[in-house]
């Protein structure tokens, strides 16, 4: 195998990935970049993104002539991290139907992992693959990687079932892989990244998830287009027609159907992020805040919180607390005097609050809402 610039490039993201599980060191440099498509990036999702980023680069030159079909194991990808992101959506839907919970809630658990779930981002199939990862180098894992183990307890039998779809995913990706130049081998390299921990963490509606299968789709229709876009920055080639920015037809029918072929996965992607916000605004309340605690211990301290009424019905009590309070701040505050104190808890969401009150999109929907 000869060392080329894109097995160079695969050891240098593996090296990455290794400093950062066994150092903070490169944190300060990489949270920032890594924060842009992985969705609030954490250190287990950096090492993850770095390792398998070389992991795909140096697997593509490995026996390089081998005689596949790269184009159709990239549709099989698309099908499989489609499916495994639906299944993942629908696990998130049955895992609340048999806890008893609400679609439109933070689910928090409690114990020696502190871990939460949601539609908006499900952490279900992170606590199978946090499971598995435990049993083999939990005491190497450090603290601040959070393996989400702590939901694994509440996970029907049938859900470890979907998790095989994630390896299934990554062995037709990096079969996708094969073959082509550089620049498709390290964008698909990116965003199969970004898909398979989409599918761990965060789901369907995750920026990772969004990200890498639309990403993989752009490729798929659009590869060999974004290579000449790319030569032409570069070396100044010319773009061939077929590759403009409104392509070759026949009438205006025909145009229709070009224009969809080339332009589809921006709208699959635009397709979901208004199905999450709609979702988001749907589930939104904006007039207090529901925190569900099950099973409470009788010493818990929320003097701190501004809290509008208390109600208790059997082994669950529940906190009405001001709409004031910011989704993010009220979650990450509870955590403390909830922690060890209570089996779980879950929060109703709020998306608007996020914003300030006088901002335009807020008081529209209190107008829409009135």
């Amino acid at each position: 195998m000869k060392i080329n610039k894109t097995i160079l490039v695969g050891i240098l993201f593996i090296i990455i990935a290794g400093v950062l599980f066994i150092s903070n060191i490169l944190n300060p440099i990489i949270h920032p970049i890594t924060h842009l498509f992985l969705m609030g990036s954490s250190k287990g999702k950096d090492i993850l993104f770095f390792g398998l980023m070389g992991v795909f680069l140096i697997s593509t030159q490995l026996f390089k002539g081998l005689d596949i079909d790269a184009d159709k194991y990239l549709k099989i990808t698309i099908i499989l991290g489609s499916i495994t992101l639906i299944l993942g959506i629908l696990l998130e839907v049955y895992f609340r139907w048999q806890m008893g919970i609400s679609l439109n809630t933070i689910f928090m658990v409690m114990g020696k992992s502190i871990s939460s779930t949601s539609i908006l981002h499900t952490h279900l199939l992170k606590s199978i693959f946090g499971e598995v990862i435990t049993n083999l180098i939990g005491p190497f894992i450090g603290n601040e990687i959070n393996t989400g183990v702590g939901l694994y307890q509440y996970l029907p039998d049938f859900s470890k079932l979907i998790i095989i779809m994630l390896p299934a995913t990554g062995i037709t990706l990096l079969l996708a892989i094969r073959n082509k130049r550089f620049v498709q081998t390290f964008l698909l390299s990116f965003f199969g990244c970004c898909l398979l921990i989409g599918i761990l963490d965060g789901g369907l509606f995750s920026t990772p998830a969004i990200t890498g299968i639309c990403g993989v789709f752009l490729i798929q229709r659009n590869g060999k287009c974004i290579e000449q876009i790319v030569d032409y920055i570069i070396k100044r080639e010319k773009i061939c027609y077929e590759c403009k920015i409104i392509p070759p037809f026949k009438n205006k029918s025909n145009l229709i159907m070009v224009l969809m072929k080339r332009y589809l996965p921006y709208i699959a992607a635009a397709l979901i992020i208004i199905l999450r916000f709609t979702i988001a605004v749907i589930g939104a309340n904006t007039e207090y805040y529901e925190v569900d605690v099950m099973n409470p211990s009788d010493n818990i301290e929320l003097n701190n919180f501004p809290i509008e009424n208390v109600m208790h019905d059997g082994n669950k009590t529940t906190y009405i607390i001001n709409s004031n309070y910011n989704e993010m701040e009220l979650l990450n505050d509870l955590k403390g005097p909830l922690n060890k104190k209570c089996d779980y808890y879950t929060v109703s969401w709020n998306t608007f609050s996020y914003l300030e009150p006088s901002h335009p999109i807020n008081e529209l929907y209190q107008k829409l809402k009135n």
